[in-house]
């Protein structure tokens, strides 16, 4: 069975917010491009021009309800929606205090505040210390929701491309192996280790399913996806086909 791109994702604001996209181009050795683009600190981490840990800023495992936020980017501006907010369109390089005023009401008083928004490092500011992009398995997904015996919606996981046509958690097996995409080739690094963010519902921002334990007494780990460095730059486009190389 061939295995095509059925969904793309990126999340201008680390934690903040899930953009659908038809298309892009990606870059020799770059993040998916405006993923991650953004981050906002909390508590006493301040802005260092360079990739930091997750731990200091504001994500959807610390507030679910930051999960059920989405994104729209339009040059410079971002759109926010959220259930329970008003919609709140932002400069990110200008409007930092803005945001912190939005999420206060759905982030949890008793974590470390939010308050600046950073702009991130050209290599972007995922969790892991390397610029590259994430691939998820809707195989993999729908085999994780039927132990669950709930449907999982892909926006849980935060991947930046998303495959169908492929067996589950056959991608674990392309590590250390070269992609071709579209117009990109890829090559594949490692697995994504997972936390709590992905019990949370992204219609609702409540957690409502327990992915870790489900991945740990099924498969006996908790990762889910892949992490691949752009090897060339390239167009990469919703039904274009992924073959191992």
């Amino acid at each position: 069975m061939t295995s095509k791109i059925a969904q793309m994702w990126r999340h201008p604001i680390k934690g903040i917010g899930a953009e659908p996209l038809t298309e892009v181009r990606l870059n020799e050795g770059g993040p998916l491009p405006l993923d991650r683009a953004w981050a906002l600190l909390t508590g006493k981490a301040t802005d260092t021009g360079a990739w930091q840990h997750c731990r200091n800023f504001a994500r959807g495992c610390f507030g679910p309800e930051l999960m059920a936020v989405t994104a729209v980017t339009d040059g410079d501006l971002i759109t926010l929606r959220h259930p329970k907010q008003d919609d709140l369109t932002i400069d990110p390089s200008a409007d930092s205090a803005k945001l912190v005023d939005w999420i206060t009401s759905i982030y949890p008083a008793e974590r470390p505040a939010p308050h600046t928004l950073i702009k991130s490092p050209d290599g972007g500011m995922a969790d892991a210390d390397v610029s590259a992009i994430s691939i998820m398995s809707l195989a993999s997904l729908n085999a994780l929701g039927d132990k669950l015996g709930q449907n999982l919606d892909p926006r849980r996981f935060r991947g930046n491309l998303w495959i169908d046509g492929s067996t589950p958690f056959e991608e674990f097996d392309w590590v250390d192996q070269e992609l071709k995409i579209g117009g990109a080739r890829l090559k594949v690094i490692d697995r994504i280790a997972r936390c709590r963010a992905t019990e949370a519902n992204p219609d609702t921002g409540e957690r409502d399913a327990n992915t870790l334990k489900a991945l740990r007494e099924h498969w006996g780990h908790t990762d889910f996806g892949i992490l691949a460095v752009v090897q060339n730059d390239g167009d990469v486009a919703l039904g274009d086909t992924l073959e191992v190389l």
